[in-house]
């Protein structure tokens, strides 16, 4: 199916400028509405919609087992990775074309951030019988990733009904955030400490699409750091035989 580009690089520089840097700088985060559109949006729906139909999303992964306490009590979601590159991932392989653009024109105004590469995609579904995913950092050990930006795919949600709300807890703020994952809805926001968030239990189909950006020096010096331990690991075991 071809997209017709309706969004014009000129609207998406102004969403950039005006919206995100501005918001990302003072508050950490910032969320747009209608950010595709309802023909181009309902076209991502439907190709995640067949994703999970055809069985393609599985359990999210946790960074780490903790003895004793299980996956689904710390994340309830399944998910699926994907490049855009892929069949019947045409309509998602625009929407992250659109974000590396919106992206690229905040990321030399948000600091000193070398932001040049992203993580894949992560299709998530959470199948609406209460599962969530506790409060945690996306990045608590400079792990690379900067910029979380979630793309929502809800169509008549109502938070009071359906629950599902994403909460951000800003770090030293007097406040919570909590952001409702409407259909065509971006939400984008530090990815380190300062953005603490949880999934509220879900009681509906909650389908949401994420992406990092990742910082290129932070990322290099944390696959260093990884190199050097694997390397140390692989000595231990080596000696010890």
């Amino acid at each position: 199916m071809p997209f017709i580009e309706h969004v014009s690089y000129t609207d998406l520089e102004r969403l950039a400028l005006d919206r995100f840097v501005p918001a990302l700088l003072s508050h950490g985060f910032c969320y747009v509405d209608g950010f595709l559109g309802d023909l181009v949006g309902s076209a991502v729906l439907d190709q995640v919609t067949e994703m999970h139909r055809a069985g393609e999303l599985q359990d999210g992964r946790l960074a780490g087992s903790v003895p004793g306490i299980s996956r689904r009590s710390i994340r309830g979601d399944k998910t699926a990775w994907v490049g855009g590159s892929e069949r019947g991932c045409e309509a998602i392989s625009f929407l992250l074309n659109l974000i590396d653009r919106l992206v690229s024109v905040c990321a030399s105004r948000l600091g000193n951030k070398a932001i040049r590469e992203r993580s894949k995609a992560m299709v998530a579904c959470y199948p609406g019988n209460g599962a969530g995913y506790v409060k945690h950092v996306d990045n608590p050990n400079q792990d690379g990733r900067c910029l979380t930006c979630i793309y929502y795919l809800n169509k008549n949600w109502n938070p009071k009904e359906h629950g599902g709300i994403l909460r951000i807890f800003p770090e030293g703020k007097p406040y919570v955030a909590d952001i409702k994952p409407l259909f065509d809805r971006l939400l984008v926001f530090w990815s380190d400490r300062r953005n603490p968030h949880e999934v509220q239990p879900s009681f509906s189909t909650r389908y949401a699409i994420t992406v990092w950006y990742f910082d290129s020096d932070e990322r290099a010096k944390a696959k260093k750091r990884f190199r050097d331990l694997t390397a140390s690991s692989a000595e231990q075991g080596s000696s010890s035989g």
